[in-house]
């Protein structure tokens, strides 16, 4: 049985009720969304569906009383923020991002910029993190439209300040909106609090659901702003020919993931009783342990917060190890059971932040279904895959 280390890019395994919910649906439900006549069946897919919408405001901190109309479901957080990016950005306004983005932000902005939409980037520090000041003198500097900003980095698990770039956005009337992929179901999150314009979501990370869903948390008078990316049927005001205004229809055309939201509803009731504080301690006492560990193996670079500081960092971790190059590493030590990711993570911009860009570097993120004995296991394979390693490369000059 492998180790798997690679929760950053989906969480393993998922809680038992996730596959549980979506089979049910599949088997015994599987009534289509607004396209039937009203049977058990069709109302079943509608209860389910709001059902998920209100947990999921709950758990996100949605406006109006976490009103479920303001959760648009889309296929993952990349999906939700072109839908926002593309939606509102046009010739002439002009964005703020930060140097440690996804390219899940990245690359809409690049393809907004070529079609008249300016854009500034504002550099974070070597461990990841933005100054709110700095950002705050920006937005003073020249009018801006709009910031957008991951709340954690993918990369390194730097946890940006979100409370104090909210406030000095909302001191500036400048909306915000956030791509929480890696903290959603970890830190504890309120959109209408924090005055977010929109906040992006996926369900298949820290959310604990089955890939292939995700979400957008509306602010309600951002999302009249938005145009829809994507039109079509939506089960509802069928004798008008143009996009229905009315919410969540407005940004939801075609059969969306029925057995997905069956599983994202199980999941987030599953972290509803669980409870987010619960989940995020365990992570945060294997992240030190592990970091413990780390800091021992010889030739450690590390990257990001050298120690587990709660709600400053997640238990992810990029590391490389002097003259050894973390894609054959991580070849070597998913053969002796460990599974990580290397490279570059899709995010080249935070790693020429972090300083480790071309090469990019080893991740290896810690999920709730790890235990203690598996961190020190982890060790054990990594430092035996080192000394492997660096023998290799001394008898071969």
């Amino acid at each position: 049985m492998s180790i798997y280390f690679n929760n950053a890019a989906t969480t393993w395994p998922k809680p038992d009720c996730v596959a549980h919910a979506m089979s049910d649906f599949l088997g015994s439900g599987g009534a289509n969304l607004g396209r039937g006549t009203a049977s058990v069946r069709d109302l079943g897919t509608m209860g389910l569906v709001l059902e998920c919408r209100e947990r999921a405001a709950r758990l996100l901190g949605g406006y109006e009383n976490a009103s479920p109309v303001y959760v648009t479901f889309t296929a993952n957080v990349t999906e939700s923020l072109n839908i926002v990016l593309k939606g509102f950005l046009k010739p002439g306004t002009r964005v703020v991002t930060t140097s440690m983005e996804h390219n899940a932000v990245t690359r809409p902005l690049r393809h907004l910029e070529k079609n008249g939409v300016e854009l500034e980037i504002l550099p974070c520090d070597r461990q990841g993190y933005l100054d709110p000041e700095k950002l705050a003198a920006a937005l003073d500097a020249k009018k801006n439209d709009l910031v957008v900003m991951s709340h954690c980095s993918n990369v390194c698990g730097s946890v940006q300040n979100l409370e104090a770039v909210a406030a000095a956005c909302r001191e500036r009337n400048v909306r915000l909106v956030v791509d929480t992929a890696q903290t959603a179901g970890l830190i504890p999150l309120n959109a209408a609090a924090l005055g977010l314009a929109a906040l992006c979501f996926t369900g298949h990370k820290g959310l604990m659901g089955p890939q292939g869903m995700g979400g957008i948390l509306w602010q309600p008078e951002f999302a009249r702003l938005c145009e829809p990316l994507v039109e079509g049927g939506t089960g509802s005001f069928s004798h008008v020919e143009t996009q229905p205004e009315a919410m969540p229809d407005r940004f939801e055309s075609g059969t969306g993931n029925l057995p997905g939201i069956a599983g994202l509803n199980a999941a987030l009731k599953w972290i509803e009783e669980r409870g987010i504080d619960t989940i995020r301690a365990h992570e945060n006492e294997l992240g030190a342990r592990f970091l413990t560990g780390l800091k021992k193996l010889d030739g450690l670079i590390l990257y990001g917060l050298p120690e587990m500081v709660d709600k400053k960092r997640l238990s992810v971790f990029a590391v490389n190890f002097e003259g050894v190059d973390n894609g054959i590493l991580a070849a070597e030590l998913s053969s002796r059971g460990l599974e990580t990711r290397p490279g570059l993570q899709c995010s080249p911009w935070g790693h020429q932040t972090l300083g480790c860009f071309p090469q990019g570097a080893l991740r290896l993120s810690l999920g709730y279904f790890n235990t203690s004995a598996q961190v020190d296991e982890a060790l054990q394979i990594l430092a035996d895959s080192l000394v492997v390693m660096r023998a290799q490369k001394l008898s071969a000059q």
